[in-house]
């Protein structure tokens, strides 16, 4: 939408356009952020006094500066998306790693495999509702301060 004259869009949008005016804005202009077809926002740029009507060339540089706008905000997205899913991972493998260590802790305590002693610990973590990293976490701690054993 280019030049749009707020004082007669009260009509199109009943609570900005008043506000806008009211605020000094005699018009808007409004540019597409799009990815491929797709708009993911939009760039507006408000003229504060009548006749502020955008020129060909004027709306061919505001379309350029919305893109480079869109391509930003997208990569920032991208980088947002790939640290939380970095974050996740270690997570993951943190707790992998603590398990991995109460395994081992257990299986040498009770002279028993890895993988019963894995059995134990989950059956542990199920019989009391808490989750098996946390269990885990524990028996790294203190050896002895979890008796898998244990009845709920």
């Amino acid at each position: 939408m280019i030049n749009v004259d707020l004082g007669g869009a009260s009509a199109r949008w009943p609570r900005f356009a008043p506000r806008a005016t009211g605020a000094g804005f005699q018009s808007v202009h409004a540019f597409p952020l799009r990815l491929r077809d797709e708009a993911v926002g939009a760039l507006n740029i408000f003229g504060a006094t009548k006749g502020d009507g955008l020129q060909k060339d004027d709306v061919a540089i505001m379309q350029a500066l919305a893109d480079v706008a869109a391509v930003g905000l997208l990569q920032e997205r991208a980088i947002r998306r790939a640290e939380a899913l970095t974050e996740q991972l270690q997570g993951a493998l943190n707790s992998r790693i603590v398990i991995e260590q109460a395994k081992g802790a257990t299986a040498q305590a009770r002279n028993i495999s890895v993988d019963e002693a894995f059995v134990l610990i989950r059956a542990y973590a199920r019989r009391h509702n808490r989750r098996l990293t946390d269990v885990a976490h524990a028996i790294v701690m203190d050896p002895n301060g979890i008796d898998l054993n244990q009845p709920r």
